[in-house]
């Protein structure tokens, strides 16, 4: 008989019978004011235009993005990543820290006309050089790390200077957190805030992006520089050194099949922890989403979840938009 009431009174369905009572003991929510949207900016307007293998993605000029972040802030989203597509490439990157290039041009025009918004700006040269590596090459062919971070630190003022609130590298260089730190600092930018790609690994979902942003290297790959999937700990020591060398926040890239390593980075640091949903997890669920496969809806929304609940802060998605227009401002 006591057995039987203990297992009528312990019976946690209780609190799923509603849509208002699951609501009330969630334990973890995402509100658009912790999302960012990437944005890829082109130099030329002929290169605008949707993003083939990313549906309902675009390439917009400057002032398409602009008229996008005042879409995305008044659905609540207040965070945008940047991604510049330049007019022309060469092996020194040097559009990229030209201070008339397009993610320079992109955050004024938005800090014009936004300046609550905060505008992150991605700091790789990939975009940038006719090779398509993160880096300038040394006489091998191999990425010069050290000559490729002179060149980070040098955009990065370039970026400050252009009202961009957050520089966020992802070249996973050895110390160029320090340098860009230590170059922000030299010139006055204090109070520009560093979001480094700490764990940036070799993935295969990267695919869709490197057509949006014209980034695919023209030899070879990048698993030199970038992180060997496998590896967690590997993780925690360069997220470690990002945050010994002064990075404010602190990154996890891809996000979905590497939730075991934000959660040990948020076991780990107290620093703010941010995923990256990349192109290929947009891209898949978008597939399978047309394809009648599963509901598009009910998995972003798991999906965004299941970031937070793995100890996210800052959610990079694809999704933001179509979120928050769901969600709504909170």
């Amino acid at each position: 008989m006591i057995q039987t009431r203990l297992r009528q009174t312990m019976r946690p369905r209780r609190l799923r019978r509603t849509s208002a009572l699951r609501a009330l003991v969630r334990e973890h929510r995402v509100d658009p004011s912790q999302l960012v949207q990437p944005l890829f900016v082109a130099e030329r307007d002929a290169d605008a235009g949707p993003i083939a293998s990313m549906p309902g993605i675009a390439r917009h000029t400057v002032a398409g993005a602009v008229q996008e972040t005042g879409v995305l802030a008044a659905l609540g989203i207040h965070g945008v990543l940047l991604f510049g597509i330049p007019e022309s490439k060469d092996a020194l990157a040097s559009r990229n820290y030209d201070p008339n290039g397009v993610v320079q041009n992109a955050a004024r025009a938005i800090k014009t006309a936004y300046p609550h918004v905060v505008v992150i700006a991605d700091l790789c040269n990939c975009e940038y050089t006719d090779h398509g590596h993160c880096g300038v090459l040394d006489a091998s062919g191999d990425v010069d790390n050290d000559a490729t971070v002179e060149i980070l630190a040098r955009t990065a003022v370039t970026y400050a200077r252009a009202g961009v609130d957050v520089v966020a590298p992802s070249d996973m260089m050895d110390g160029r957190v320090r340098a860009i730190r230590e170059a922000l600092d030299g010139e006055g930018f204090e109070q520009t805030a560093l979001m480094a790609y700490s764990a940036k690994y070799a993935s295969a979902f990267y695919g869709p992006f490197r057509e949006a942003a014209d980034s695919a290297p023209q030899f070879g790959d990048r698993r030199t520089y970038q992180m060997d999937p496998p590896n967690v700990r590997e993780a925690l020591r360069e997220i470690a050194l990002d945050v010994d060398e002064g990075a404010d926040v602190v990154m996890i890239k891809p996000a979905l099949a590497y939730l075991d390593v934000v959660r040990a980075a948020r076991d780990r640091f107290d620093v703010p922890i941010a995923v990256y949903s990349v192109s290929g997890e947009y891209s898949m669920l978008k597939a399978a989403a047309q394809n009648g496969w599963i509901d598009e809806q009910r998995a972003v929304d798991e999906t965004l979840s299941c970031f937070a609940r793995a100890g996210a802060d800052v959610i990079i998605t694809y999704f933001a938009k179509d979120f928050a227009a769901r969600h709504g401002a909170r």
